[in-house]
């Protein structure tokens, strides 16, 4: 909304300063800023009124040293989270923006799902929370949203690259006064595509068409039946990847802001039609506004672990763990970069692993030996470090410190092809 009053100011009175706010740069910064604030201002306030209204997180007893300690900590800290991400990006960011609309949406759409299952849980006394098959129907129908929108709709759009062969014509691609000979442009006509982003392959991109390649003529008009199920499966997998990780003091928050300012980096380079050109990777019109949410986003998570880090203040619930992995899918699809998802979202991933081979492990041992057997000590992955001696905040820095090293990873893997 401020972007949009001072644009007025700018363009009407020539009100100086006015103009600073239409630098990416300048907004996504504030909208840091102003995240921060937020939750140091709403955070002890709604803390104190968790704890009046005796709004505790229930533990099981599992057998983990310092678990006892945690029972009655507050719980439903994702609202902080949430106020701290909508906020600042309504105030900065531009509205009319079809990726900041579906962020947005998002956002809202799954913190509302994590908040019927705290509510449950905590008001009505049912250990269980929202049964898990309405938990998969919202995420199930979020990924419709968004799988038929990136793929319909004309605002989304790239713009293909055109190898410099010869005599380029100027109205054929956009002029980047940096770029060599060699050096690849952009086609003026922004054009619909499935294509995405994939490390380690020449060019770094992949077509989702090119599954259904078989259907020739035909490939282009379904290849949605490819493209939406697979947005579905992200959603849900890295929305509960998220969940399953929060169960120690700020590893889900930590883990979620570095995970921001990984996927910040990429959103802010496909955006830039000058970091797109020197990288050699796709361009994606409109995507640098979403700098400024992932921005109020790490703020959030940043500004969260002033009161989860260990010994935790605060609990986030399904209110914030839901919404923080759902919208990191969420963003990663639409900068087309969803096949990178194993990577920057690592240790997610391992935390999802941990649970699945688990439970597998026991079901087919029980079935064939009449026992089940286990292949870690307990699942998720952070318990079993718990049980082999670990002390719960060496375990939080240790994972923080592979999640910073896949992000570098991830970044690096523009260059590697």
């Amino acid at each position: 909304m401020l972007y949009y009053l001072f644009q007025y100011l700018d363009t009407v009175f020539n009100f100086p300063g006015a103009g600073v706010f239409q630098y990416i740069s300048f907004r996504a910064g504030a909208a840091l800023i102003t995240s921060l604030f937020i939750t140091m201002i709403i955070g002890k306030r709604l803390i104190e009124y968790l704890r009046k209204k005796q709004v505790g997180e229930e533990i099981r007893d599992l057998g983990l040293e310092g678990q006892h300690e945690k029972k009655g900590t507050p719980t439903m800290g994702g609202l902080i989270i949430l106020a701290a991400i909508l906020i600042p990006t309504l105030l900065f960011a531009k509205l009319h923006n079809i990726y900041i609309i579906l962020i947005l949406i998002s956002t809202v759409w799954l913190g509302f799902i994590g908040f019927l299952d705290d509510y449950i849980k905590v008001f009505r006394k049912e250990k269980k929370g929202l049964a898990g098959k309405f938990k998969v129907m919202g995420q199930v129908g979020l990924g419709l949203l968004i799988g038929f929108t990136m793929y319909f709709s004309n605002d989304i759009v790239i713009r293909e690259r055109v190898e410099r062969q010869g005599t380029v014509r100027s109205d054929q691609v956009f002029n980047v006064e940096s770029a060599s000979d060699q050096t690849p442009l952009f086609s003026k006509t922004a054009t619909k595509s499935t294509k995405t982003t994939i490390p380690f392959i020449k060019n770094n991109e992949f077509d989702y068409s090119s599954l259904i390649s078989w259907l020739g003529e035909h490939t282009n008009q379904w290849t949605w039946l490819i493209f939406i199920p697979l947005v579905i499966f992200i959603i849900i997998a890295v929305s509960n990847g998220a969940n399953l990780t929060d169960g120690l003091d700020g590893l889900a928050t930590g883990t979620s802001a570095i995970v921001g300012v990984t996927l910040g980096v990429l959103a802010y380079v496909s955006g830039n039609i000058i970091f797109a050109n020197y990288l050699n990777i796709m361009y994606i019109p409109n995507t640098g506004e979403l700098a400024i949410y992932i921005s109020a986003f790490v703020g959030a998570c940043i500004g969260f672990l002033w009161y989860n880090s260990y010994p935790a203040q605060v609990f986030m619930g399904d209110t914030g763990s839901l919404a923080l992995g759902g919208v990191i899918a969420v963003f990663a699809i639409m900068i087309r970069k969803e096949i990178m998802i194993p990577i920057f979202c690592g240790i997610f991933l391992a935390e999802n692993l941990s649970v699945v081979l688990q439970v597998s492990w026991f079901k087919y041992t029980r079935r064939k030996f009449g026992t089940g057997r286990r292949i870690f000590k307990m699942s998720p992955l952070h318990h079993h470090f718990q049980l082999l001696g670990y002390h719960e905040s060496k375990i939080v820095l240790r994972f923080l410190i592979v999640g910073i090293m896949l992000a570098v990873l991830s970044i690096v893997t523009l260059k590697l092809r």
